[in-house]
């Protein structure tokens, strides 16, 4: 199934995608922390209210996670063209809450930076809590998959050794458009997934080229800390970053930017100038 957090008439809600419409889930205001996934399942499987789409509006998949965890030089080509060292354990920073955006949203251009890049991701969303979960039962503990574009302000990123302040900008990490259970996608491990930008592809590659794959992804975090439902796990780039491109491909207000990922679907936003304070 595909499941949608939204506001529906300004209400916080889930809605059930089917037959090419929205049908909203009963009792339920959002994917996260208070809908483990078999709570989650239970109550989609009573949707039946069908919803007027102009009445609804994306929210990030998961409005408020409690933990999102993220992945650098996960992909090889992107190791390579960073001219970094193969990690040996996984590059992990984490970001906010408000770093999250909808599929849709704008994505504001900060005054601050001169240097904002795009990263095409898949995102791994927790449906069951679990510490130190072995890499076997990972996939027991995933309520699904969804998109998202690791915007960076690459300036801020390599101020220090530290990527904190180049990866947490409220509002800039698009999120979505729906959580895909693993039951609709045949393999996580051999996803195609790319970007373009203004139509143009600028990055392609597939899941079967992650250094760290997913099992191995929830095995790490979780030796450390326990994950809880709604927890958001980004798995890494592939290569093609504009900021390695020679010249730079920076992002501008007016650009549009395309996440595919093959049976995931696809997450646009568009790029806008945000205002001096």
């Amino acid at each position: 199934m595909r499941l949608r957090s939204i506001f529906h008439r300004g209400e916080p809600a889930v809605a059930l995608e089917r037959d090419g419409g929205l049908l909203l889930v009963p009792g339920v205001a959002e994917i996260g922390p208070d809908t483990p996934f078999d709570l989650l399942r239970e109550a989609a499987g009573r949707a039946s209210e069908p919803l007027d789409e102009a009445d609804v509006v994306l929210r990030p998949v998961v409005p408020a996670p409690q933990r999102v965890v993220c992945l650098g030089l996960n992909y090889n080509a992107h190791v390579e063209e960073t001219g970094r060292e193969l990690p040996t354990y996984p590059v992990l920073f984490v970001k906010w809450a408000s770093s999250l955006c909808a599929a849709g949203a704008e994505i504001p251009l900060p005054p601050e930076s001169a240097q904002v890049d795009f990263e095409a991701e898949l995102a791994v969303v927790i449906g069951k809590a679990g510490r130190r979960i072995p890499r076997e039962a990972a996939y027991d503990h995933v309520a699904g998959l969804a998109l998202a574009n690791d915007i960076t302000m690459r300036d801020y990123q390599y101020k220090t050794h530290q990527w904190l302040q180049g990866k947490a900008w409220d509002a800039s990490t698009p999120l979505g458009p729906a959580l895909v259970t693993l039951d609709e996608v045949a393999d996580p491990g051999t996803l195609d997934i790319s970007l373009e930008l203004n139509g143009v592809t600028m990055q392609s590659s597939n899941t079967e080229r992650l250094i760290f794959d997913i099992p191995t992804i929830v095995a790490t975090v979780s030796e450390f800390t326990q994950l809880q439902p709604g927890d958001v796990l980004l798995t890494g780039t592939p290569g093609g970053v504009g900021y390695r491109r020679d010249p730079k491909v920076l992002l501008k207000p007016g650009d549009r930017l395309t996440v595919t990922i093959e049976g995931i679907g696809q997450l646009e936003n568009t790029v806008v100038a945000e205002p001096a304070a």
